[in-house]
């Protein structure tokens, strides 16, 4: 299996959200959609740590380039823990799942 090289994309996610929060209901579309914000992001640094890119993680998933972006993408889709425990072992990690008390 060939590994593909991973070249990270510059992003200053900072200055997107200064620029984006000026939009009309923003900040409230961007709340509520703050743990799947948090998953992704842990989902995107552990595929950097990795150095692996979308092609590679859905080589050793057994699945396509666009699943893996999906997953890597807040919004409609949650994956099921099945999902992202294949993707954690792709990447090298273990997945974890606690329940926190408030």
């Amino acid at each position: 299996m060939a590994e593909l090289k991973h070249v990270p994309v510059e992003h200053d996610h900072q200055a997107f959200l200064a620029k984006a929060s000026k939009r009309t209901g923003f900040n409230e579309a961007y709340a509520s959609l703050e743990f799947e914000y948090q998953i992704v992001s842990q989902l995107l640094k552990a595929r950097t740590r990795a150095k692996l890119t979308q092609e590679a993680v859905a080589m050793r998933m057994g699945t396509t380039k666009s699943a893996v972006s999906r997953l890597e993408s807040a919004g409609k889709h949650a994956p099921s823990l099945g999902t992202l425990k294949r993707y954690a072992e792709a990447v090298g990690c273990e997945l974890q799942v606690r329940l926190v008390q408030r």
